[in-house]
């Protein structure tokens, strides 16, 4: 009986690897190729007088209402120049970029076969860490000055946000812009609803970002991954007990789902614990349903989040 069981075990292991590499083989075979335009060198070596010429080239950065003297002072102050300065040292050579866009964007037509080849284009901007990549059908924005490395000088930010002001971190948040326009919304608020969706997005990357570990995913030191890991029972316990997922209190947001330096169970580990624990916890529950179902990717993401919870066989591990 031991030999026929691990006979059977070991058929399955080299089945799956077997699929796996299909898969594999199949995204590589891909066509796509990245065109790439720096809007960021374009604009701060143009002279003022050619101002119009770029407008012409990019309109949809310049929106209507702004006198050209707002660019024209953008384009020759020192303190942009500066930032143009530091944004060319980490970023002269791109090609790292490209090539990690383009291994995502075949995986995105392979799970998504409609998906356009976007053209990347790099720029500058107000650094807006909301807002760091956008993911616009047949364009991918990335906002450079927001990724030279989370110990720059010029970050005045809280931790929190800056410690994903990383290199590693483009990809990921190209996935964050590209799932928003894959997940189904969904007309509930609460906070089931909220953590699944998340949970989605998440999953999203593993799908797409394998290579990545799960802490890049979710933008987490190894040591904040692991207090989840650790407490994900208590978590759990915690959210049953306080009946929270079915409540649609909008705080709930702000205490567990939104990036933030810590979540707020209003306890004593609150400062030990990472934000978005909420988030994670969705993580665990879209990737318990995929062990237990297997479905095409964009039915998941249009799955409604309360029959995805229900149907998951979630159970935290002690």
């Amino acid at each position: 009986m031991k030999i026929y069981i691990y006979s059977l075990v070991l058929c399955v292991f080299f089945v799956s690897c077997g699929k796996k590499n299909k898969i594999e083989t199949e995204i590589n075979a891909v066509p796509v190729t990245i065109k790439v335009e720096r809007f960021d060198k374009i604009f701060f070596e143009t002279a003022p007088e050619k101002l119009p010429e770029v407008k012409q080239q990019f309109p949809y950065f310049f929106p209507s209402g702004n006198d050209d003297q707002v660019w024209i002072e953008k384009m020759t102050d020192p303190q942009w120049r500066e930032l143009y300065s530091e944004v060319q040292k980490k970023y002269n050579d791109l090609s790292p970029v490209t090539a990690d866009l383009t291994a995502l964007v075949k995986r995105m037509k392979y799970y998504f076969p409609e998906t356009k080849t976007p053209k990347l284009i790099t720029v500058i901007s107000e650094m807006d860490y909301t807002n760091k990549t956008i993911y616009a059908d047949s364009l991918v924005i990335v906002s450079l000055e927001l990724y030279l490395g989370k110990d720059h000088r010029f970050y005045q930010f809280p931790n929190y946000i800056k410690a994903n002001f990383e290199p590693k971190q483009i990809m990921p948040d190209v996935v964050n812009s590209f799932a928003n326009s894959k997940i189904k919304p969904q007309n509930s608020k609460n906070f089931i609803n909220k953590m699944v969706r998340e949970g989605k997005k998440l999953y999203l990357k593993d799908i797409l970002l394998p290579e990545y570990t799960d802490a890049d995913k979710i933008g987490y030191t190894e040591e904040q991954l692991k207090w989840c890991q650790e407490n994900e029972s208590y978590m759990w316990r915690y959210f049953i007990e306080k009946e929270l997922l079915y409540n649609d209190e909008p705080k709930l947001s702000s205490r567990f789902i939104d990036p933030a330096p810590f979540s707020k169970f209003y306890l004593e580990i609150d400062n030990e614990s990472p934000g978005q624990v909420g988030a994670w916890i969705g993580w665990q529950i879209v990737r318990s349903y995929m062990n237990n179902n297997e479905i095409p990717v964009q039915q998941l993401l249009d799955m409604d989040a309360r029959e995805l919870f229900e149907k998951s066989k979630y159970k935290p591990k002690k």
